[in-house]
């Protein structure tokens, strides 16, 4: 039986081809045209349909790099099924090192979107109906933002079976089972009644080699869960840790933070997570944990106001389960200090 061609915008990839798709956007004020870089792999036979996307936020550029590097790979081949990654959505967040659009939106607080809205609604407009329209499965990339660095974790819904199935199989440290958030490309999606997950790893404006790593064993992972490549056999890690409850540790005062506690590290209930100092030094406030759990994501510049968010704190049901993803992390070349 002969597969169909797939078709985004105007372009036609017939089974056993790939092609770069430039989608326009819209024009910038000096008359150039913005698009949106699209490329698809799309196999002889049938399969699934997956979508890879990456800086949605402009100035999360790790997903850009694990895209780039599932592209070069050599088993793609063999698809089965079609691949359609869009390695930099937020194209003008992009340019200008931003997480956000011209309009100072928020493009993943925008959708599904309107083509009669702002730009950053006629974008999400454009990517729902020539992308996740035409998809069986979707995975989002993203990196911490606001000079905050995260552990590499999943965020899904773990109440959806096949979501369940194939967050585990991706191979992240951690799971949250994540709320929607409002107008995100998750919640649009999931509306859909497509199963997505969104892989969290690494900080904004650097490539960081042990999220990139993580997120691309994870894809190929997923892929061959879906049955996109053959199964195979992969060296025995610790499954990962759903964790339900997360909390910032915020700032109780304005100063200077000093801190032992790395990213991964799991720490007690009162344990001293930081010190806060004035410049001076007369003042000292320390910073204490108000559970015990482990560090999935922290504040990677020293200077903060009372009330900035520090350190993203989750719990699980076995202190184990918390001491299998720190050994794991802290083994394997974590983020305190990106490349």
């Amino acid at each position: 039986m002969n597969r169909n061609p797939i078709t985004i915008g105007n372009t036609s990839v017939q089974p056993g081809q790939r092609a770069t798709i430039d989608l326009p956007i819209a024009r910038l004020y000096t008359h150039t045209q913005m698009n949106l870089p699209v490329h698809v792999v799309h196999g002889k036979k049938e399969g699934p349909v997956l979508f890879i996307s990456a800086a949605i936020h402009g100035d999360e550029i790790n997903g850009v790099e694990i895209v780039r590097r599932l592209l070069k790979l050599k088993m793609l081949e063999k698809l089965k099924g079609t691949l359609i990654a869009i390695p930099i959505v937020n194209v003008y967040g992009f340019i200008n090192q931003s997480r956000y659009l011209p309009d100072r939106r928020d493009l993943n607080r925008s959708f599904p979107g309107s083509y009669t809205g702002s730009l950053a609604s006629h974008l999400a407009r454009i990517f729902m109906n020539e992308i996740v329209a035409k998809c069986t499965h979707g995975i989002d990339l993203h990196s911490g933002s606001g000079h905050r660095v995260n552990l590499p974790q999943i965020r899904a819904n773990m109440e959806d079976p096949v979501v369940e199935r194939l967050a585990t199989a991706f191979g992240a440290p951690v799971i949250l089972n994540a709320r929607l958030r409002d107008n995100s490309l998750r919640e649009a999606v999931i509306d859909l009644g497509i199963p997505m997950l969104l892989f969290e790893g690494g900080e904004s404006l650097r490539f960081n080699e042990h999220p990139i790593t993580i997120g691309l064993k994870g894809i190929v992972a997923v892929m061959r869960e879906l049955g996109m490549f053959p199964k195979k056999e992969r060296k025995k890690i610790p499954l990962p840790v759903v964790v339900k409850a997360t909390s910032w540790v915020r700032a109780n005062k304005s100063g200077i933070i000093h801190s032992p506690v790395p990213l991964g590290a799991v720490v007690k209930k009162n344990q001293v997570m930081a010190c806060i100092i004035d410049p001076i030094g007369e003042n000292e406030q320390k910073l204490l944990a108000p559970f015990e759990g482990i560090v999935i994501g922290s504040l990677s510049l020293p200077l903060v106001h009372t009330g900035d968010a520090i350190f993203h704190l989750a719990s699980a049901e076995r202190r184990q389960d918390l001491e299998d993803i720190s050994d794991m992390v802290l083994a394997g070349n974590p983020l305190n200090g990106g490349v």
